[in-house]
């Protein structure tokens, strides 16, 4: 299915997934067409092909149609003014569909937090966020992007109302749980040998609810340590 999904162009890229039924949300398909991800890849010339590809630092930018179905399973819980917090935010591509999501009421714009251990890829993504006409709430800290270690998440920024995880964890990190609103949800790969996206939702009265999803192959969710530039 994926690779039916293949365009010339970032609109043609998003139209295709929507006629796939990778995307059916309107509210996606719009905040994903107003981002462009030519800007967030390292090779142009494939940009709008539906397939991951290395951003460097063994880093990935995921395939378009994960990031589709991560906006769209993290959709219910994005609202006007929503805080997101994205962990392993890399080339910053999924940190501006989230950001527009939360912000499509110019009078209750989101705030998105983007945390990533590379400090080279931290910097990447400011470049590209500003590329895709992001400067400004880069400016206003409506986008903040940091270095930090994801798995302990950023207390600082939460309770989030959405937090996508790009990384596969070999268990739910607790600090991720602890920093989801009442209610709130988290997309996260879980597993080492067999991995799988978990919904993580957490109630009006506190109460924490796992749902396995969908199988899936990620990256691991890590440190800094042994990495490749």
């Amino acid at each position: 299915m994926a690779w039916r999904s293949h365009g010339k162009t970032n609109v043609e890229l998003i139209s295709n997934m929507a006629r796939n039924g990778i995307i059916e949300a309107d509210r996606v398909i719009s905040a994903m067409k107003k981002v462009d991800r030519a800007n967030y890849v390292l090779d142009k010339s494939k940009a709008y092909e539906d397939r991951p590809q290395s951003i460097r630092y063994d880093a990935t930018i995921s395939a378009p149609h994960m990031h589709a179905y991560a906006s769209e399973h993290l959709l219910p819980y994005i609202k006007p003014g929503a805080r997101i917090l994205d962990v392993g935010s890399g080339s910053g591509y999924l940190t501006a569909v989230l950001y527009h999501l939360a912000s499509e009421d110019p009078s209750r714009p989101g705030k998105v937090v983007g945390i990533e251990h590379v400090p080279e890829l931290v910097q990447f993504s400011v470049e590209n966020l500003k590329k895709d006409g992001l400067g400004d709430a880069l400016e206003s800290k409506a986008i903040e992007v940091i270095v930090g270690d994801g798995r302990k998440g950023y207390a600082a920024g939460g309770p989030y109302h959405a937090i996508h995880v790009g990384a596969a964890a070999p268990e739910l990190p607790q600090p991720l749980v602890d920093q989801l609103a009442s209610p709130g949800r988290m997309f996260i790969p879980v597993g080492v040998d067999a991995q799988y996206i978990m919904h993580v939702d957490k109630d009006e009265n506190g109460k924490v609810t796992q749902s396995q999803v969908m199988p899936v192959q990620y990256v691991p969710l890590t440190g800094r340590q042994a990495l490749s530039p």
